[in-house]
């Protein structure tokens, strides 16, 4: 069978190059969904402006903070199924496929409509510049209606990724940019539909890509191991406790570093909307990094489940340094890039010269982004491989609240700082995680911890 395969491939012979193999159909993936957020960004930079680019930019953080909540459900679901299928229960393994797909439609439902509801306060607490609040709102209520289709493709990638396809996913993702950047130029190019042009052309590009991922599925379904009859997408009990069980904390994790970066964008707002524009662009250029690196953490964490659940703990240190090795190659790379293109990069997505003169000053922030993400990556494959709930909680809070908005208020107000302070301290707080993650993967007890099948 399929899965057998999958089992064999990812737990025999050369594990650096299995990594890599595996890895790069999910970085593919992913730096697609950055290019097609970059894309929103160069379309709507060009044909409506600064304000544009703030508004789009502000409505995009209050996406993403549903967003992280939702990658953190789906995280679980992903490492969940790879240690079944580790483990060899079948089973186990239908039970968990019917379960994440249900319980991610409840979320989609869940968040849309808690979102709608709270968008106005948001803008308010985010002191959105008022030449870009109305862009904003558009923005962001057009996106909250269409989360069943961003938690539908994720549900999708999770559960094919968790049984060991990468490549599936880069091809979904590539339909959903694709028609992302053709609607792009549809809607706000020749429509003049400015930020809603630009949130609706992404929710119908995912909503593509889920119909279609979905079909392949349900095609497929003999070697999927998944009926797709009614009573299969029954809530499993015990599935569900160990979803919520390592969900939760991974949505903490992911929703507390976005809270601190809307704490910090408010502050950021206060300067005005150039300065709000420049963090935007600045935003979607750091992404690029954190997309790769959230690639080879999160390919890794499958491969450490599985291994785990194959009860070969040995291959795990091999894949946190081959991790680690990648991520900072990626990461030097792109801050020489960065150091010596800054004009002509930010010049990409706007003609405005008040923004591209900040170009240099974000530059610093970029690389201080790039080895933070790099040094997390490896690590937190290791806590999320095992599912170690407590733990990955705990590097949310120090992330996103204790080291983040700590840094960035003791360096911007009390030092005085002021806006370098707040972008070099949500810049930097990566390297607190990234030192419990390796002080954890160095004192082995990832290697006795309890699996989440067991």
């Amino acid at each position: 069978m399929r899965q057998k395969s999958i089992i064999n491939n990812l737990t025999e012979g050369n594990v650096a190059k299995q990594l890599l193999v595996f890895s790069y159909p999910f970085m593919l993936a992913n730096l697609l969904q950055v290019i097609y957020n970059i894309v929103d960004m160069i379309v709507i930079g060009r044909f409506v402006g600064g304000t544009g680019l703030a508004g789009v930019s502000n409505g995009g953080d209050m996406v993403a903070l549903f967003n992280y909540v939702a990658i953190g459900f789906t995280s679980a679901c992903q490492i969940l199924i790879a240690q079944y299928v580790g483990s060899g229960d079948k089973e186990g393994l239908r039970k968990s496929v019917g379960t994440s797909f249900s319980f991610c439609a409840l979320l989609a439902i869940g968040m849309s409509i808690v979102a709608i509801l709270g968008c106005n306060f948001l803008l308010q607490v985010l002191h959105v510049p008022q030449e870009a609040y109305s862009e904003a709102r558009a923005y962001a209520l057009t996106c909250y209606a269409g989360f069943i289709f961003m938690l539908g493709y994720n549900a999708v990638a999770a559960v094919l990724r968790g049984m060991g396809d990468s490549r599936h996913p880069l091809l979904f993702v590539f339909i959903a940019a694709v028609s992302n950047l053709i609607l792009d130029l549809v809607f706000v190019a020749a429509f003049h539909w400015g930020a809603f042009g630009t949130a609706l052309a992404t929710v119908m590009g995912q909503a593509i890509s889920v119909i279609i991922s979905l079909v392949y599925l349900y095609r497929k379904r003999d070697s999927f191991g998944f009926d797709f009859k009614p009573a299969s997408f029954k809530i499993d009990g015990k599935v569900l406790r160990a979803m919520v069980k390592l969900g939760i904390p991974l949505a903490v994790q992911h929703a507390a570093i976005m809270v601190s970066m809307l704490f910090i964008t408010a502050y950021v707002n206060s300067y005005g909307v150039v300065v709000s524009a420049v963090t935007g662009v600045g935003n979607k250029l750091r992404s690029i990094m954190s997309i790769i690196s959230n690639a080879i953490g999160t390919a890794g964490a499958s491969m450490v489940a599985q291994n785990l659940g194959a009860q070969k703990p040995a291959r795990v240190h091999k894949i946190v340094w081959v991790s680690l090795a990648v991520c900072s190659a990626v990461a030097l790379v792109l801050s020489v890039l960065f150091l010596l293109f800054p004009h002509q990069i930010f010049g990409i997505f706007t003609s405005d010269a008040d923004i591209i003169a900040w170009a240099p000053a974000y530059a610093g922030v970029l690389v201080a982004y790039f080895f933070s993400f790099a040094f997390m990556a490896p690590f937190n494959a290791v806590i999320n491989g095992v599912g170690h709930a407590s733990l990955s909680f705990l590097v949310g809070i120090m992330d996103g609240v204790v080291a983040r908005v700590g840094v960035a208020i003791l360096v911007g107000i009390t030092l005085g700082y002021g806006i370098y302070g707040f972008w070099y301290g949500s810049a930097t707080a990566g390297f607190v995680t990234a030192a419990i993650g390796l002080v954890y993967y160095l004192s082995g007890k990832w290697k006795t911890h309890k699996l989440l099948i067991n």
